[in-house]
């Protein structure tokens, strides 16, 4: 600071008469001055130490010319001489805008939070005020300033503001699901939501099966094909599901190929099955840290709500669908699918063939055996249905005793095979069923020993419906009773167009 002109009181005046307390004159004898500027300095270096915890200058480059303390974030003061201020600047997230250089500041800069980097890679958060320097013709010669360590009020800061937006996210992924009732539109309403709180590219829902690759269940935003492999590394490393619900999984993380960055969230429901809440950023993105956990952890919690909902509609599905004994298509449900590869067959004009199958006794056997062994008889058949005819057919219980089957593509040459088949298989498969040949049961020759079977098929270029193609066979069936169970017959009726 620019010394003082101090005047001497003439020799004629008394010195005025001073309280203990009151400021003392200052000696004009050389080297009192000095000392006065030094002690000056000294006052005004103790009131920035105690106000502040870091003090600096620098040249118009930007780079250190001057640091107070001589240790600051791990780095020696000396080493820091000459060193551009800005490379104690951490990189702004993704995102977000850079951060202001304050040891270039042309303007002056108040309490502006930047985080700095130690010596170590620790970050600590400051408040870094800076006034520009001028020189005489007012030309910016470098910056003059001080910091003060706010980094535990800024991480209290950014808890709240973590708790904020999580209840946020919250708040409005029940406000979406309120609105929603179909658990597809559901589980999309979660999915955006998590993918926008979480800045990702993407989020999907993904299934990691026993011994099967892993299938994407549901998706939003970018495909999930660049990184599902290591979603699928990452949900089975969580372990298994008993395993998963013991240890309440945490949150997996890891690169892949592509370079993007992966967080996966295992869910486990009371169905069953390993899933998984994953999603993604690009590779040029901040890594995830806690607080994405705790995001991508909310989530996580409908998922498995919604998860267990689809799979209460599933089983409800195909109860609906399900004859609960045979577990075959009941009537509706074989009707209703046999209608719809008619269809198909008429654009690709492929016959189609219907088969109807009467166990032959069965009412005498289950009043003389009860229902225990009327159960297993049908569950026989269904069985022996099973083993017989292609996955693509179509099965069903369709009465009490009656069965049916429609065969896609198939003319009566390859319904009477199969008819034969189940005619000489369906007797030696009741021969060996405990209720029928325990003590007391009725011998496989009595009653319960055959099916009968009626045939009809479909042409294609007939357009013949499903009712038509029922009535014929039905028929057929009829008729082959009549004449003798245990047989087989095909309808050689023309169908009514």
């Amino acid at each position: 600071m620019p010394p003082t002109d101090i005047a001497a009181p003439p020799p004629s005046a008394s010195p005025p008469s001073a309280s203990p307390n009151s400021p003392q004159p200052v000696s004009t004898q050389p080297g009192a001055l000095d000392a006065a500027l030094l002690e000056s300095r000294e006052r005004w270096r103790a009131f920035g130490a105690i106000a502040v915890d870091f003090a600096w200058e620098t040249d118009t480059l930007g780079r250190f010319t001057f640091v107070w303390p001589d240790r600051l974030l791990g780095w020696a003061a000396s080493d820091m001489l000459g060193q551009p201020g800005a490379r104690l600047l951490m990189p702004a997230a993704e995102g977000a805008p850079p951060p202001t250089d304050p040891f270039t500041a042309t303007v002056p800069v108040r309490r502006r939070r930047a985080w700095l980097s130690g010596a170590q890679g620790r970050a600590t958060c400051f408040a870094l005020s800076s006034d520009p320097l001028h020189d005489a013709s007012g030309a910016v010669i470098g910056t003059r300033g001080v910091g003060l360590d706010v980094t535990g009020r800024e991480q209290a800061d950014l808890q709240i503001a973590a708790a904020l937006r999580r209840g946020e996210m919250l708040e409005l992924l029940t406000t979406q699901l309120r609105h929603e009732m179909q658990a597809p539109r559901m589980m999309e309403a979660i999915l955006s939501t998590v993918k926008q709180g979480l800045g990702a590219l993407g989020t999907a829902i993904i299934s990691v099966p026993q011994n099967l690759a892993a299938e994407v269940l549901h998706t939003i935003g970018a495909p999930p094909g660049p990184i599902l492999a290591v979603a699928d590394r990452l949900l089975r490393a969580a372990g298994s599901e008993a395993q998963m619900v013991a240890a309440a999984a945490e949150p997996q993380m890891a690169q892949a190929d592509s370079g993007m960055l992966v967080l996966a969230c295992p869910v486990t429901t009371r169905f069953g099955g390993v899933r998984g809440l994953v999603t993604w950023r690009a590779a040029h993105a901040r890594a995830w840290d806690a607080d994405d956990h705790l995001l991508a952890a909310a989530g996580t919690g409908l998922v498995r709500i919604v998860l267990e909902h689809e799979a209460i509609q599933r089983q409800l599905a195909t109860q609906a669908r399900t004859d609960p004994l045979t577990r075959l298509l009941n009537r509706r449900a074989f009707l209703e699918e046999a209608t719809r590869r008619i269809d198909r067959l008429d654009r690709e004009e492929l016959p189609g063939t219907l088969m109807l199958l009467d166990i032959d006794g069965f009412t005498a056997l289950n009043n003389e055996r009860g229902q225990e062994a009327g159960d297993s008889v049908l569950i026989c058949a269904a069985e022996l249905l099973q083993r017989t005819f292609r996955p693509s057919d179509i099965l069903g219980r369709v009465g009490a005793d009656e069965f049916a089957v429609w065969l896609d593509g198939s003319d009566e040459m390859t319904a009477a095979e199969r008819a034969e088949a189940l005619r000489v298989q369906f007797p030696l498969n009741l021969a060996h069923l405990p209720s029928l040949t325990g003590p007391g049961a009725v011998p496989p020759a009595d009653a319960v020993a055959t099916v009968t079977i009626g045939i009809a098929c479909r042409q294609p270029g007939t357009y013949e419906d499903l009712d038509s193609i029922l009535s014929r066979t039905t028929q057929v069936l009829r008729e082959t009773r009549r004449t003798g169970r245990g047989q087989w017959r095909v309808s050689h009726t023309r169908p009514s167009l």
